[in-house]
């Protein structure tokens, strides 16, 4: 078993019945775990999940690199990105957005839910790096890619 093989086991999704989907995704950054439900039914979490280099706090400002907190969806989806797929999340609000421009700041954008970086074959990153999205194991992203569709609720816990 070479390095890679231990190192995505370790994240290894849950296994789950065909054709199910989730309508809700719940972030508890204090956890540092993701769960997916469906109708309000828990069908999948992971674990060690990490977030941007400062995970405490909301999302303010641009290059903050913090993990937003509150609702929003998922709102797009991309295959060819920087990290092993990735699905959009829908920040900023209108509440970030003015929370921000009172300040005369940028909120900032492109939060994701992501793998590994692309051309990485190591074991997941066992640190906060990102510069403010969620990021799981490449084993972990490819199952909630097929679990999670557009349009789908997501809430970001402190």
């Amino acid at each position: 078993m070479n390095q890679r093989d231990i190192s995505e086991s370790a994240n290894k999704p849950p296994s789950l019945p065909s054709g199910v989907k989730a309508d809700r995704i719940l972030v508890d950054k204090s956890d540092r775990t993701l769960v997916l439900f469906n109708g309000g039914k828990e069908i999948a979490r992971y674990n060690k999940i990490r977030f941007g280099d400062v995970p405490m706090g909301h999302k303010r400002f641009e290059g903050d690199e913090r993990t937003p907190e509150g609702k929003y969806t998922i709102n797009g989806r991309n295959s060819a990105s920087s990290y092993h797929l990735s699905l959009r999340v829908s920040y900023p609000n209108a509440a970030d957005i003015a929370y921000a421009e009172a300040r005369g700041r940028s909120a900032g954008g492109d939060i994701f839910i992501h793998g590994q970086p692309n051309g990485y074959n190591g074991a997941p990153i066992a640190r906060d790096w990102t510069d403010g999205c969620i990021a799981l194991s490449n084993a972990e992203i490819e199952q909630v890619w097929e679990l999670v569709p557009d349009g789908a609720e997501i809430e970001i816990r402190p």
